[in-house]
């Protein structure tokens, strides 16, 4: 009997109506981790914290033996090796990243996959190469429109077997706003393995599955790329046939960080009656935020939080307060974004079957308690 890779690896698929976590979707989330929500005090998230989403295996990498290769549609192609990549004049951008899925788990029906809550993110400074340079000194050809970018992760997915690759269009790989990275550090420091090492790209403002880790090789085309994770995964359909539109910028978020003390299993927090400082953090990738509310009934009433000044690191995310005076028993808080053009986060989630880009409002159940 023949077998095929279609035996270990089937299609996508949406939970039946009360079907819980599969064993599988639990072994995803053994594997990678999304960020503690009390970790969004930090402005820059330590790297054992920041959300990780490992599509493969992590491959075991030598920094003096890699190589990147940058060909295709260019007057002269390059091959670099580690200590030439770092003799480019360094970059240092501070970027919020967002895994897709993130939220995934929060749809009704659910799409089966990395079951994702809200903690699929992180910010962290990434320091390398502006690939605008190192295409600029290949010499992009006439006629180029995609640059692909393949990481050496390997493996199948819905029966296809692949490397991980991805595209970005020729106008967003040589812009400067924003400035996409071939990075090497992360806050300073070798990238960690799990983070791509040594080398990653990093697209500010676009979801995570842009930031090719493990990059090995840089491709620019003259035809619009159509591999898996450009034109199968990673759009935004309604059902399974449709062509979909792709998922490319991170909508607007906000995030809280819990108050109070948590309950070990079901993570519900308690505080005390009186004055409870809110505060977290929110970022979008279309355009800066411009507010954050927040709500203390479940959604029924709104006030308008403290956004801390808008700085320099216009891709990370800014920091929200606001004093609630806490009365005993329960209530559900939440906090919505809203960015620069007009985007915001909604109170009922559109549906789709990847679950992708979802940005629905947190909802944090908090019991007030008087003391003992």
């Amino acid at each position: 009997m023949a077998h095929r890779l279609e035996d270990v690896s089937g299609p996508a698929q949406v939970a039946g109506a009360g079907e819980g976590i599969s064993r599988q979707e639990l072994a995803l989330a053994a594997r990678n981790h999304g960020l503690p929500l009390e970790a969004l005090r930090y402005d820059v998230t330590p790297p054992g914290l920041h959300y990780v989403l490992t599509h493969y295996d992590i491959p075991y990498t030598e920094d003096s033996s890699w190589r990147l290769d940058l060909g295709g549609r260019v007057r002269q192609p390059l091959v670099l090796a580690m200590d030439e990549l770092k003799s480019y004049p360094a970059v240092t951008q501070r970027v919020t990243m967002e895994c897709a899925g993130n939220g995934r788990a929060l749809l009704t029906p659910r799409p089966v996959s990395q079951p994702w809550l809200v903690e699929a993110v992180g910010t962290a400074e990434w320091t390398g190469v502006p690939l605008r340079v190192l295409l600029a000194e290949a010499g992009v050809g006439a006629g180029a429109v995609d640059v692909v970018f393949t990481g050496a992760d390997h493996g199948v997915e819905r029966g296809v077997e692949q490397d991980y690759r991805r595209a970005l269009p020729l106008d967003v790989a040589t812009g400067g706003e924003p400035e996409v990275l071939v990075a090497y550090e992360m806050n300073g420091a070798p990238l960690p393995p799990q983070h791509g090492r040594p080398l990653r790209l990093v697209v500010p403002g676009w979801y995570g599955m842009a930031h090719v880790k493990w990059l090995r090789d840089i491709t620019v085309t003259d035809t619009p790329f159509t591999g898996f994770q450009q034109a199968v995964a990673y759009r935004l359909r309604q059902d399974a046939g449709d062509e979909g539109e792709p998922v490319t910028r991170i909508a607007p978020r906000a995030l809280l960080v819990p108050p109070g003390f948590p309950d070990f299993m079901s993570r519900a927090r308690v505080v005390r009656p009186g004055a409870v400082p809110l505060e977290g953090r929110a970022w979008s990738g279309r355009a800066p935020v411009a507010r954050v509310e927040v709500s203390t009934d479940d959604g029924r009433s709104w006030y308008e939080a403290e956004l801390d000044p808008a700085d320099k690191h216009r891709w990370s995310w800014r920091t929200w307060r606001l004093s609630w005076t806490a009365s005993p028993g329960s209530h559900v808080l939440s906090a919505r974004a809203t960015d620069a053009e007009g985007h915001t986060q909604p109170l009922e989630q559109p549906w789709n079957r990847g679950g992708f880009a979802v940005n629905l409002v947190q909802r944090v159940p908090v019991l007030c308690v008087d003391p003992d």
